[in-house]
């Protein structure tokens, strides 16, 4: 008897451990309606990613140089870090909505650009 893979065995899942299932109904409760709480993550979320872009991009420019030698580009290992320690950071939507969970995002109804951190 030969073995032969078992297409219905269970195969191993790795999960991410960011990962997290939420109560829908947590959201809900915060602003009366779903969606509404879906916008406010979101704005909050391209809050968070605006300035994160703009801190990489401000340390970034301190390794600008008009020319490109090839031993620079290998040599450049504190940009290397840099760009590294913000790719593991968290996801400005996992932030956002972690901030909101906690109560920590002030927002008016009816301004639309009222996203205010507490």
């Amino acid at each position: 008897m030969s073995a032969t893979p078992n297409p219905n065995a269970a195969k191993k899942v790795i999960i991410n451990p960011s990962l997290k299932t939420l109560n829908i109904d947590q959201f809900e409760a915060k602003t009366g309606n779903i969606y509404e709480s879906i916008s406010v993550i979101g704005k909050r979320a391209r809050q968070i990613s605006t300035k994160v872009k703009e801190e990489l991009s401000t340390k970034l420019l301190e390794f600008a140089s008009t020319v490109d030698n090839l031993e620079e580009i290998f040599e450049n290992r504190e940009q290397i870090e840099i760009s590294k320690y913000y790719e593991r950071m968290p996801k400005p939507t996992i932030s956002a909505t972690e901030e909101f969970i906690e109560d920590k995002i002030l927002h008016r109804k009816g301004n639309p650009n009222s996203i205010e951190l507490v």
